[in-house]
């Protein structure tokens, strides 16, 4: 049996799960959710505060979907309660950002700066100049997004510049030595 398909889902106070017609709505102080359930053997049970997803047999898809669709569900649930976030470092000598109005602006290298339009449901702050932090209550939207702004500038193995995620380890390549022997 998937171990993530048993575990049941917590709902917090102040957020609503409704499942009808094959799709789940999860409503929050955060804004809304739906997710569409392909599956025809996936079910999703709703009780008070809790929430389970069951599956009608023992087929290998359907157990891939039992744990997929519970896992989908229970980050719906935690983004309209919290948002998700991703932070970017960006690091290299006079790069910096900055938003303004609704664009990200990046000074990372180039000759002219980069902008960055800040899609509908995200939210985007740079805390100071070389740190951008990207916010939102769906988390695979939150990781594209931010997966869109590292992909501006790579890092670079010798020095590092470049932008990265917070938790992200950079491996950094040995620079050349001329001479030795």
């Amino acid at each position: 049996m998937s171990r993530i398909g048993r575990k049941h889902i917590d709902v917090p106070a102040g957020v609503t799960v409704t499942y009808e017609n094959n799709v789940v709505t999860v409503k929050g102080k955060n804004g809304e959710l739906k997710q569409e359930i392909v599956s025809p053997d996936i079910d999703v049970k709703i009780g008070a505060g809790v929430v389970n997803v069951e599956r009608k047999n023992e087929l290998k898809q359907t157990r891939a979907y039992h744990g997929l669709y519970r896992q989908l569900i229970a980050n719906m649930v935690h983004g309209v309660d919290t948002p998700f976030t991703k932070t970017l470092i960006v690091a290299g000598v006079g790069y910096k950002c900055a938003v303004t109005g609704n664009k990200l602006v990046m000074n990372i290298g180039y000759s002219k700066p980069v902008e960055f339009a800040i899609p509908a449901g995200i939210t985007i702050t740079c805390p100071d100049p070389l740190q951008i932090v990207v916010s939102g209550i769906d988390k695979a939207y939150v990781g594209q997004v931010a997966a869109q702004i590292k992909a501006k500038r790579p890092v670079e193995p010798y020095h590092g510049y470049g932008l990265h995620y917070s938790n992200e380890v950079v491996v950094r390549k040995e620079a050349k030595t001329a001479g030795k022997k």
